[in-house]
């Protein structure tokens, strides 16, 4: 069954815990997450507070929409090309 995600809150508090000298492993036992998900947050949102974590997660939405319609835009290029290019 999966676990429900952490909201960035949570992450930064969990990351501040071990930052006040908490021993990871007893505190991802804590919180019920492994280690290896522990350090990619740590390497995530080190040094970071919440409202800085809130702007980087809309930065990367807005970033994966306009990827989304950048690859949109570059196929329908692509299509109107392949149809210029036939010979009627």
């Amino acid at each position: 069954m999966k676990k429900a995600r952490l909201t960035e809150e949570q992450i930064i508090g969990i990351l501040e815990e071990y930052e006040a000298d908490a021993n990871c492993a007893d505190l991802c036992r804590k919180h019920g997450r492994s280690e290896r998900t522990f350090y990619a947050w740590k390497a995530k949102y080190s040094g970071m507070t919440v409202s800085e974590a809130k702007r980087l997660k809309a930065r990367e939405d807005e970033s994966a929409n306009l990827k989304r319609l950048l690859a949109e835009q570059m196929l329908d290029m692509a299509a109107m090309k392949e149809l210029l290019s036939k010979n009627w």
